[in-house]
């Protein structure tokens, strides 16, 4: 037929950015979000977020399993912790003796959220993060230093209180806090102008 035109095949549209990042927390890792944009991860029903400061997170990750996932988001690490954690820190600070000087952590639990990082792009991992259209990196978002990896049962990776049931591998909740407190501890000492002490 003259002048007749092929229609071209229809197809789905991609889903915008965020849409991506939604549909890898809720279909790939099968984690909660919060409804809006951007996207955020429910706490407390998974995982909860101890939010602290990277150089004290850094001097933390010794005390966290290889495959437990950590986020960055500029001079603040998220470290993810077993249920309930959150609920545990007030106590288990003052357990620790750290109590009395309120270092500088914070955790979400039951009814918090945490901005989602974007998921880990293929490739070389440790190569720098670049927005979803591929044209620029990253400024300020939130990134995985250890991304969750699809098919793995998460929880058995994060550490909890080995008295309420951490048991079987799981990291120490106690130890990994502990840790992060004194790297608080002397990062506050250093800004003051005081020279630490040898803390183990």
């Amino acid at each position: 037929m003259v002048g007749s035109v092929t229609a071209a095949p229809l197809s789905r549209p991609l889903p915008a950015p965020d849409g991506r990042t939604r549909h890898w927390y809720e279909n790939v890792l099968g984690w909660a979000t919060v409804p809006g944009e951007p996207v955020r991860l429910v706490t407390g029903l998974r995982f909860d977020v101890l939010d602290v400061p990277a150089e004290a997170g850094l001097g933390a990750l010794r005390h966290l399993a290889p495959d437990s996932p950590v986020a960055l988001k500029g001079d603040r690490m998220r470290l993810l912790t077993a249920v309930g954690s959150a609920e545990e820190l007030p106590g288990l600070l003052d357990w620790l003796e750290w109590g009395a000087l309120a270092p500088d952590l914070v955790a979400l639990g039951a009814g918090g959220h945490t901005e989602a990082p974007l998921p880990p792009a293929p490739g070389p991992a440790g190569g720098p993060r670049f927005s979803p259209d591929g044209c620029r990196p990253l400024q300020g978002a939130a990134v995985w230093l250890r991304p969750p990896a699809p098919g793995r049962e998460i929880e058995a990776s994060l550490p909890t209180l080995s008295a309420v049931g951490g048991g079987g591998g799981a990291p120490d909740l106690a130890r990994l806090v502990d840790t992060v407190a004194t790297q608080c501890h002397r990062a506050r000492l250093r800004r003051a102008g005081v020279q630490p002490l040898a803390f183990s």
